[in-house]
């Protein structure tokens, strides 16, 4: 059984450790270009402790798992090429930094499960070569919407769900 948290500062070189198993899993797996440059970097985490929008997903007082949940606007999700998202009257959350331990499974669903808790409507990003990304957003429901561009200025393929009863 996981637990989610906010992340503590303490929990920083933890974090580090799972995204480096997380770029050599994508690595791995046909994608290692997303994160090839060390992204996310320490800065951007304890950016997101600040904002007090990063999470660790817990097993056993293990962290063995983060992701970063913002409600509310993306900036980077204003302009969408290729397609358009679609109409909804009520803010949405977008999950990023999405990472696990390597050998842990189920990450991915206890950070959707947690995120729908906040919003029915949800957004997400991830690299042209990501397939077991993109086969998790589908497979939960999400929908390819077209291309947004991240802060680097390269394009991201920009998936997203709408539960009905939200």
């Amino acid at each position: 059984m996981f637990t989610i948290r906010p992340t503590l500062f303490s929990d920083i070189p933890r974090l580090m450790e799972i995204f480096a198993d997380a770029r050599a899993f994508m690595a791995e797996n046909g994608n290692a270009s997303q994160w090839g440059d060390g992204y996310p970097h320490e800065e951007d985490i304890l950016n997101d402790i600040h904002r007090g929008v990063s999470y660790v997903v817990m097993e056993n007082d293990t962290v063995v798992g983060t992701f970063a949940f913002i409600l509310g606007e993306d900036p980077t999700y204003r302009v969408i090429e290729d397609g358009g998202w679609a109409d909804a009257p009520r803010p949405y959350g977008t999950i990023h930094r999405l990472a696990a331990a390597r050998g842990t499974h189920g990450i991915a669903d206890a950070c959707l499960r947690f995120c729908e808790s906040k919003t029915g409507h949800l957004r997400a990003d991830t690299h042209s070569d990501n397939r077991v990304l993109q086969h998790f957003l589908t497979s939960r429901g999400f929908v390819y919407r077209g291309i947004i561009y991240v802060r680097n200025h390269s394009p991201r393929l920009a998936y997203q769900r709408l539960t009905v009863s939200d």
